[in-house]
């Protein structure tokens, strides 16, 4: 008599699966590319020993941010998202004037001022600018600023410079 024949089981060899879990884990980690945030790209000017010219106040928008978050454009308070619409005109305004009677935006801020605060408001000054170059581009040659050519860009940079003078912030005293 025969005897009947046992099937053995299918199985899939799982003796090398922590090694390929291992090997993926590590090819991962090489392989991701992780975000740093490399701060504010800003131009510094050379260290001078210098005194500034001094500077009329027709020409400055001093923007103080205090450790609150509220903000005073001139010695009166505005909020956070109007600089840039009280900023606009004024920058229009200087725009055919040389390049000595530029408006200078001072941003200044207490050592406790949030940093988001400060970022806000710088954002909403360069927006100012940037609103202002636009349309000086448009109504001069017809496009945008970034639509321009390399001797166009430059001729608009001429009559709306980006002058934000970063101020020390304040002592806070106990």
């Amino acid at each position: 008599m025969l005897k009947k024949r046992k099937l053995s089981e299918a199985s899939i060899p799982t003796s090398s699966m922590a090694d390929i879990a291992f090997l993926l884990l590590i090819f991962f980690l090489v392989a991701t590319v992780i975000d740093v945030d490399t701060g504010i790209g800003m131009t510094l000017p050379e260290l001078s020993d210098l005194e500034p010219p001094p500077v009329s106040k027709d020409r400055m928008a001093a923007l103080l941010i205090n450790e609150t978050g509220d903000v005073l454009l001139n010695g009166e308070a505005i909020s956070l998202f109007q600089i840039k619409n009280t900023l606009k005109p004024r920058i229009q305004s200087k725009i055919d004037l040389p390049s000595n009677k530029k408006l200078i935006v001072s941003l200044k801020t207490d050592r406790k001022t949030v940093y988001n605060a400060y970022i806000q408001a710088l954002d909403q000054v360069k927006m100012a600018f940037f609103e202002v170059r636009d349309e000086y581009s448009n109504s001069r040659f017809g496009n945008k600023y970034n639509d321009l050519s390399e001797d166009e860009q430059k001729e608009v940079k001429e009559a709306v410079p980006i002058i934000i003078s970063i101020a020390e912030p304040e002592q806070v005293t106990k």
